[in-house]
């Protein structure tokens, strides 16, 4: 599979991208013409915990990849100009309509990713200070869910990170 976060060409000069062993004798992707070398980090990603009074979870259903349709944590991608904090506000807004900040840091994640290769997600527990429930951005639904009664969800960080609410919360 060709991921995404595996140029064929030099992202400076734009020739096409040769690979050889590093120091570490790790295959790098450099470019012959300008020396650039490509390195595969993982993306950065925040996933949010949101519980209501009755210690239900909320979740929303994907419009678009990677796994739409699918139940998942409010979540997205880091920017380049943003905090994996910041990325949990935003996202928790776009995704759910809710206004929040983050409460407490419950840990971090890798994945792999069909589309990225490897993801490291941080998962944040959410303190909701405004706005009202209502899917937006790529979410096609948002609703909370008993504890006990989640859907599948298919990412391995979003079910590690609801794990130790579980254990947390005792539920």
């Amino acid at each position: 599979m060709q991921y995404l976060n595996k140029p064929n060409y030099c992202l400076s000069c734009g020739e096409k991208l040769l690979q050889k062993p590093d120091e570490n004798n790790k295959i790098r992707h450099y470019c012959p013409a300008c020396g650039w070398t490509y390195y595969a980090n993982p993306i950065p990603a925040a996933a949010c915990v949101v519980m209501n009074n009755e210690n239900e979870l909320l979740l929303i259903k994907r419009k678009n990849e990677p796994k739409s349709g699918s139940w998942a944590l409010p979540s997205g991608y880091v920017e380049i100009d943003e905090t994996a904090v910041e990325c949990a506000v935003h996202e928790l807004e776009e995704e759910t309509g809710l206004i929040g900040n983050t409460g407490k840091f419950i840990g971090y994640f890798f994945e792999n990713s069909s589309i990225y290769k490897r993801v490291i997600t941080f998962g944040f527990l959410m303190n909701i200070t405004g706005g009202s429930l209502k899917p937006g951005d790529d979410a096609v639904a948002a609703r909370y869910y008993q504890m006990n009664e989640l859907p599948d969800i298919p990412f391995s960080s979003h079910n590690k990170i609801i794990a130790i609410i579980k254990k947390e919360f005792d539920l």
